[in-house]
């Protein structure tokens, strides 16, 4: 043990009793009824970024604040490092569902259960108690901080972008560094290397003025649920492979080294299908389950609206019939430019007789990570320090817009390590963090400071 290490093993209880004051708050952005309970937790988190020895400011937005710690002592020609996370966190409905109340922390089995535990107030306030510990042991940090957390990621951190943007300057760095995401398995450290970015429709197909009786018009009229069906059904070969022309054209081909990785893995396919309740895995052909939620683009029906579907009978023929579409990208996929090509898909292959109309919805660019360079290797090398051994690398299914926006506008690389574990029901009832995670995390983001110091 050093006395860095030793410092967090012996004020644990503190930072854990910190995490619980915290996790009190109810600071659920979507709700306006929570609108004092965000702006509480905006305060409670200045507050405590002062006490760890940042100078803090709240910076309101259109929307819910933006806090800001910073420590500039380390020089000017120090490498500076931001640190994200977020403070609000979903709605905790259904509430009946919870087994503690989720707005009252409970420690059972080793794991702290709450609504933001794991996402994000513990991975997010890890990083200010490591901040605390290292500069109580050492006096000071070998580079300079920013902690950006904001209050709006779990509605769309809309208002983030535009708050990056006019505080570039201010906000410049040499690298970010996120908490926010997962490890693969308990013990088994993991950076994230990717995360697939988004495009979503809305696809609406109108055909006559009304309903229609099945049986006097059901023949002689075109169903748009029928001309839904047949569009929708052009989306995918027989192979899984998304069928759109031009969809993989910008597809970047993944290193032979990482996917080698990934499929050495300790990854239960048996349990991965129990887990859904799914009777077959199924995916684009060639690629392990792994490569296809982490490495592979995607095109996905989210729902269908057409017709009767009450209780009972009712033979009517609809007049309109909608689908919501989404697609995952992966680099260097442009939302964008795939709108473009489902729109122009659809167009060639709807059938005449109705009108099919798609509009764009929602969409966010995929990111990859560089896996080299001074703040992959202190990550890396902290990581094990911290947990005993390697981490490996991982991806990500799902989306963070706010990564791409920090690459893009900051043009600094990202480190993504985060704390929390499989099945840890983030926007669920019962969501929970690991307690030692939250400590084993505290001890990695302090010892990325020592490492950072030493390159």
């Amino acid at each position: 043990m050093t006395p860095l290490l030793d410092f967090i093993d012996s004020h644990s209880p503190r930072f854990r009793d910190e995490l619980f004051s915290f996790l009190r708050i109810p600071s659920v952005s979507a709700r306006s009824e929570h609108d004092a309970d965000v702006v509480q937790a905006a305060e409670w988190l200045r507050d405590q970024m002062e006490r760890c020895g940042l100078e803090a400011t709240i910076h309101p937005t259109e929307g819910h604040p933006v806090v800001l710690g910073e420590y500039r002592k380390a020089g000017i020609g120090a490498r500076t490092i931001l640190v994200y996370g977020h403070y609000d966190v979903q709605p905790a409905e259904p509430l009946d569902l919870w087994d503690s109340p989720p707005f009252e922390p409970t420690l059972r089995d080793g794991k702290i259960f709450a609504r933001g535990s794991v996402d994000d107030k513990g991975q997010l306030y890890l990083h200010l108690k490591a901040l605390e510990a290292y500069l109580a042991v050492h006096g000071s940090l070998p580079v300079n901080v920013i902690v950006l957390a904001e209050g709006e990621e779990e509605v769309g951190s809309e208002h983030l972008a535009p708050f990056v943007e006019a505080h570039a300057e201010r906000l410049a760095c040499d690298g970010v560094v996120i908490s926010d995401s997962a490890m693969f398995a308990p013990g088994l450290p993991s950076i994230l290397s990717s995360l697939r970015g988004l495009a979503y429709f809305q696809i609406d197909v109108d055909g006559p003025a009304t309903d229609l009786h099945s049986g006097s018009y059901g023949g002689a009229v075109v169903n748009p649920a029928m001309a839904l069906a047949r569009i929708l059904a052009t989306f995918h070969d027989a192979e899984g492979r998304v069928a759109i022309p031009g969809f993989y054209d910008a597809v970047r081909a993944w290193e032979t080294a990482v996917r080698e990785q990934m499929r050495s893995l300790p990854f239960d396919e048996g349990a991965f299908r129990h887990e859904t309740g799914a009777s077959a895995l199924g995916g684009e052909v060639g690629y392990t389950t792994l490569e296809r939620i982490w490495t592979r683009p995607t095109c996905e029906v989210n729902g269908l609206l057409s017709g009767y579907t009450g209780e009972g009978a009712k033979t009517v023929l609809p007049a309109k019939a909608m689908a919501k579409v989404s697609c995952r990208l992966v680099p260097d996929q442009d939302p964008d430019t795939v709108e473009q090509l489902i729109k122009a898909h659809v167009a060639a292959v709807q059938p005449a007789g109705v009108t099919v109309t798609v509009t764009a919805l929602h969409g966010g660019r995929p990111w990859r990570g560089e896996l080299a360079g001074p703040l992959f290797e202190a990550g890396s090398a902290a990581l094990e320090r911290a947990f005993g051994r390697a981490p490996v690398i991982v991806g990500e299914g799902g989306s963070i817009p706010v990564v791409h926006d920090f690459a893009r506008v900051l043009g600094a690389p990202v480190l993504l390590m985060g704390f929390g574990l499989p099945g840890e029901n983030a926007h669920a009832p019962n969501e929970w963090m690991s307690d030692a995670n939250y400590i084993g995390g505290i001890k990695a983001a302090a010892l990325l400071w020592e490492e950072l110091g030493r390159r």
